[in-house]
C-alpha cells in the first residue's frame, strides 16, 4: 500500500506501470485485466488490480492502444436519418454491441440520398474508422461494390442489395406474418402501404404480403397496393388513397410503423375507428406504438441481434454466398388495432 500512495503522489498521468507497481503484478497482467474486449475475470488478482486502478485514477489510453494495433476500434455507421426511430434504434443497438467488444460507434446521416451516403462514407474513412455499417443500401446501389474494390471493411444492415455482406431481418417472413394475421381474422381485402421500391426491406415485406394472400387463394389486387416513403405524411396520403377506392379494404398492412401512424391519423380524420372500421398492422414495433390510444399490432424486429451479427461479419474473414448474409427472425406482436372481421 505504501507503494500505492507514493505512486498516487507523483505528478502527471497515471500509467499502466504505476498500476502494476501498486498492485504488485506485471504490466501485461494489468493490461489483460483492464482490456474491456476480453472476458471479465473475477479472480482475487483481477479485483485487486481494478480497485488499485480506480484508487489511482488510472484512465486507459484507448487511442495509444489503438495506434499500437493499427486500428482505432471505431465503427462508422451510416443511416438515412436519426429522426427515424427505426434508424435510431439500430444505431443504439450497434453502439451497445460495440461497447461489448471494446469498440465505439460513430454515426453519420444522409437523408436517404445516395450522393450524401458517399460523402458520409468518405468523411468517416478519412477520420480513421476501421469499418462501415451501411443502413442506406438501395437495390440499384453500386456503392457497396465500390467499397469492396477499395478493400474497405463494410457490411449492410436492415437493407441489402442482395449481393454484398448484410445483417438483416427476415422481411419476407415479417410481411407474411402481418398479412396472415389479418387473413386469420377473416379479412380478404387487405390494403398495403408498401414503402419505397428501392429498399429491400420494403420490397421483401411486399413479397411476404403476396405470399400470404396466395397461400389462402386470395388474388393480389394491385389497386390495394400503394407505394410510399417511410414517413408519417406519406402513410397518411397512402391511407387516403386506399379509402378513396370504391371497394375499399377492411384492413391495412403498413410496412413500417411510421406509415402506420400516418394511416391512423388519416383514418381518425375520416371518423373511422380502429379496429372497428379498419384493422391496422405496422412493422418494426418502435416503442411509441404500444403506447398509442389504440396500441398498434406490429412486427417486432430484433435490432440487437442484427447489430451483433453485423459486427460479427466485420470481424470475420470475407465469406461467400449465403455466409455473407445473416438473417434475424421477426415476430408478430398482436395488439388492439386488429380485430376479427364482423
Amino acid at each position: 500500500m505504501d507503494q500505492m500512495f507514493k505512486t498516487a503522489e507523483k505528478k502527471g498521468r497515471i500509467t499502466i506501470l504505476d498500476v502494476a507497481a501498486a498492485a504488485g503484478v506485471s504490466k501485461s497482467t494489468v493490461s489483460r485485466i483492464l482490456d474491456e474486449r476480453l472476458p471479465r475475470s473475477e479472480s482475487e488478482t483481477a479485483q485487486r488490480v481494478r480497485k488499485v486502478a480506480i484508487e489511482l485514477g488510472y484512465i486507459r489510453d484507448v487511442s495509444a492502444a489503438s495506434l499500437r494495433r493499427g486500428k482505432t476500434l471505431t465503427i462508422g455507421v451510416i443511416v438515412p436519418r436519426l429522426t427515424d426511430t427505426v434508424m435510431a434504434m439500430l444505431y443504439e443497438a450497434i453502439a451497445r454491441a460495440c461497447k461489448r467488444t471494446g469498440q465505439f460507434a460513430i454515426v453519420a446521416t444522409t437523408e436517404d440520398k445516395p450522393d450524401a451516403g458517399r460523402e458520409a462514407a468518405e468523411t468517416l474513412l478519412n477520420r480513421g474508422v476501421d469499418a462501415l455499417i451501411l443502413a442506406t443500401a438501395r437495390l440499384d446501389d453500386e456503392f457497396p461494390a465500390e467499397l469492396e474494390k477499395r478493400g474497405v471493411n463494410y457490411v449492410l444492415a436492415l437493407r441489402t442489395d442482395g449481393k454484398h455482406p448484410a445483417s438483416v431481418g427476415d422481411d419476407h417472413l415479417g410481411g407474411y406474418l402481418a398479412t396472415r394475421h389479418l387473413l386469420d381474422l377473416g379479412h380478404r381485402r387487405i390494403g398495403l402501404i408498401s414503402g419505397p421500391s428501392y429498399a429491400s426491406s420494403a420490397m421483401q415485406r411486399v413479397e411476404g404480403y403476396r405470399h400470404a394472400l396466395l397461400e389462402v387463394g386470395v388474388a393480389v389486387d394491385q389497386d390495394l397496393i400503394v407505394e410510399s416513403t417511410f414517413g408519417i405524411d406519406s402513410g397518411a396520403e397512402a391511407a387516403e388513397k386506399l379509402m378513396a377506392l370504391q371497394n375499399r379494404p377492411t384492413a391495412i398492412f403498413a410496412v413500417n410503423d411510421n406509415t402506420a401512424i400516418g394511416a391512423l391519423s388519416s383514418l381518425t380524420r375520416m371518423k373511422l375507428t380502429v379496429p372497428d372500421d379498419m384493422s391496422l398492422v405496422g412493422y418494426n414495433d418502435i416503442p411509441l406504438v404500444s403506447r398509442l390510444p389504440i396500441p398498434l399490432t406490429s412486427v417486432r424486429v430484433p435490432f440487437d441481434q442484427i447489430a451483433s451479427a453485423a459486427l460479427d461479419l466485420l470481424a470475420s474473414e470475407p465469406q461467400s454466398g449465403d455466409d455473407r448474409v445473416r438473417i434475424a427472425t421477426p415476430s408478430l406482436i398482436p395488439r388492439r388495432s386488429t380485430a376479427a372481421l364482423s
